[in-house]
């Protein structure tokens, strides 16, 4: 239940034309504290409910539990959230033996582009695609429970 991730800021669109598949996402916190979110996300036609703990000093590694709900229950809990719900489109994109996770924000937090990427090891190597810019991982403002309540269009 450990997720070990690398977080990147993108300089281009050019990972649009190398996407395998996109998602519509919308998300909300029923608590955004650092220490601990709980998450509430839509998936195009899927619910989810994540708990994510507070993550370790490089912010590379920390505890995730997420399980998949109806959607109904979804809708219902991300009316519940706090205020601040993140709306983004996911872009897939496979470079070797990784999938990058490209999202492009809307809404208050249009402008802001993040790719992610999930590692078995927190030293393991990965291609970085041309379109990878500053990495960010462990920088809370990128963080969407901080995008939450701190819209990128705000900064």
């Amino acid at each position: 239940m450990q997720e070990i991730e690398r977080k990147f800021l993108v300089h281009s669109l050019d990972f649009i034309s190398e996407a395998l598949h996109s998602q519509k996402i919308a998300q909300g916190y029923l608590n955004a504290a650092p220490e601990r979110t709980v998450r509430i996300r839509i998936k195009d036609d899927k619910g989810f409910i994540t708990i994510k703990g507070k993550g370790d000093e490089s912010g590379t590694t920390r505890f995730e539990w997420e399980k998949e709900i109806e959607l109904y229950e979804a809708e219902a809990l991300l009316k519940l959230c706090e205020t601040g719900v993140i709306d983004k489109n996911r872009y897939l994109i496979k470079k070797g033996n990784h999938t990058f996770e490209v999202d492009v924000f809307e809404g208050e937090n249009k402008g802001l582009i993040v790719a992610e990427i999930e590692l078995s090891d927190a030293n393991e190597t990965y291609e970085k695609p041309s379109w990878l810019g500053e990495e960010v991982t462990g920088d809370e403002k990128y963080y969407n429970a901080y995008l939450s309540k701190k819209p990128f269009t705000n900064w």
